[in-house]
């Protein structure tokens, strides 16, 4: 009998979600009547403001939102994201140069498949988003790390990119604000940057996501604001997960050039079609709707972000730059290892993480997930009694 035929090997090489694994994992400790505090979700905890949802459900009285609809997108959404994307990253489109995808995550994956041909280096900064790397490789691209610690408030340089850069590097990865870090480039660090990707004819695929969530007065100026040129060789990705609670309804969006987003709507038509009408028709509301619950969850955000600091500072051996963006902490904990708790000499953060979770009951990412060890990553879009608690255990166990 003859073997049968092996499995993709490009597949194969993909890892899980390091984020989705340890908060599966905390969940089911949890079901099991283990009392885990997890700080793995990159999840808002509030629930979808209720205009939203009451659009959704006026949408399904609809029967037209019961049919395939456009692949690229429904007409009005992508005339509300032009009107963002002009509002919120200073960017002037047209609706054709707009994708509605399921998700930011698809936007990403989409991203990489429009500019990376097989062999093409991509520059990813460190500390990224674990699912960069795996997106990269699924295009048949080279993810080259370039790496800034917490020193550099996670930020990389001119100069570190230049030194990353050959003759095969087509694009770079531009995140502000960031997961992990909660870093947020300054509008003279954006620039600089962009007119570096100018200059050598680089792609830029720069993640908006957590645009709106900044905090301390601070703006994430987008690339294509703080340099307009690179609007030919930018893509922009985007969604409503994070700033409006609507991370089950899986609506984010891709922008870019005409040429460029005319290949990615092809590949999409064949991929997935049309996004769900219903959730397209609650982003609709999202995006044209009252932004007051927006900013109120932002100024839950920045208050926990602003306790999480302070209360991990305390730590002996655990520094903790100040996040200015998204909903995450990024302490460097390299000040743990090689020390014993509890009977455990952890060397490495994936090994901390672990004792963490065995000895204090609280889920944490360990650096691993998103470029070197040494880190972990906490998001803090829980409750402002699970966060204090969690940290307390934290504090008890490296006392």
């Amino acid at each position: 009998m003859t073997e049968r035929a092996p499995l993709s090997r490009k597949l194969s090489a993909i890892a899980e979600s390091a984020t989705l694994k340890v908060d599966a994992k905390a969940k089911s400790l949890q079901a099991a009547g283990r009392p885990v505090i997890s700080y793995a979700a990159g999840e808002p905890d509030f629930a979808t403001p209720q205009f939203i949802v009451d659009a959704a459900a006026e949408a399904l009285k609809d029967p037209a939102n019961y049919r395939y609809t456009p692949a690229v997108g429904l007409p009005v959404l992508r005339d509300a994201i032009v009107a963002k994307t002009l509002r919120d990253s200073g960017l002037e489109v047209s609706p054709s140069q707009v994708i509605v995808t399921n998700g930011g995550k698809h936007a990403v994956y989409q991203a990489f498949q429009t500019v990376v041909n097989p062999g093409d280096e991509v520059l990813l900064p460190a500390p990224y988003w674990t699912t960069y790397p795996e997106a990269i490789a699924l295009a048949d691209g080279v993810p080259v790390e370039v790496f800034a610690g917490a020193d550099q408030d996670y930020k990389v340089t001119v100069e570190q990119l230049e030194a990353a850069r050959t003759d095969k590097t087509t694009a770079l990865v531009f995140v502000s604000p960031s997961n992990p870090t909660g870093s947020v480039y300054t509008a003279e660090e954006t620039k600089a940057i962009g007119e570096w990707a100018l200059e050598h004819g680089i792609w830029v695929i720069t993640d908006e996501i957590y645009q709106n969530l900044v905090y301390e007065g601070v703006r994430a100026v987008s690339i294509v604001e703080a340099v307009p040129e690179l609007a030919g060789q930018t893509l922009l990705v985007n969604g409503v997960a994070k700033t409006y609670a609507m991370t089950g309804w899986r609506v984010g969006w891709m922008v870019g050039p005409a040429d460029a987003i005319k290949i990615a709507g092809n590949l999409q038509s064949h991929l997935t079609s049309n996004v769900n009408n219903i959730a397209q028709r609650a982003a609709l509301a999202a995006l044209t709707g009252p932004q007051e619950d927006v900013e109120q969850m932002r100024l839950a955000f920045d208050r926990r972000r602003r306790l999480i600091v302070e209360q991990l500072s305390k730590i002996d051996g655990v520094t903790v730059p100040t996040p200015l963006g998204a909903f995450y902490v990024y302490p460097d904990v390299s000040g743990l290892l090689g020390r014993t708790w509890g009977g455990v000499t952890p060397t490495t953060s994936l090994e901390l993480a672990d004792l963490i979770l065995d000895q204090a009951e609280v889920a944490v990412v360990p650096g691993e997930a998103f470029g070197p060890s040494g880190y972990l990553r906490l998001s803090y879009a829980l409750g402002d009694d699970q966060l204090l608690e969690g940290v307390r255990r934290l504090q008890d166990l490296f006392a």
